[in-house]
């Protein structure tokens, strides 16, 4: 699959083959994107990321982090940026 085009997949015996197969039909597409005048989307490798997200959570989950930050006397940012980076 490429996550750009998620309508497309390409099925094969090997991820090899697979891969092979995957770029041939995005490069159709983008082909024929091209033809009828369509802008394909940007690739996500390429996007701009301000480094920011929001998450919610159960208010026991926040509680547990908050409490779990301040044992280890780190900022609750820099607790959770830590296990995201596992």
């Amino acid at each position: 699959m490429c996550v750009e085009f998620p309508s497309l997949s390409w099925l094969a015996p090997t991820p090899e083959e697979a891969l092979t197969g995957i770029q041939r039909v995005v490069r159709d597409c983008l082909e024929d994107m091209r033809r009828s005048g369509e802008t394909p989307p940007e690739p996500l490798a390429d996007r701009a990321y301000s480094g920011k997200f929001m998450v919610r959570v159960p208010p026991e989950v926040h509680r547990g982090l908050a409490m779990q930050a301040a044992e280890q006397g780190v900022s609750m940012n820099r607790l959770i940026n830590a296990r995201l980076a596992d």
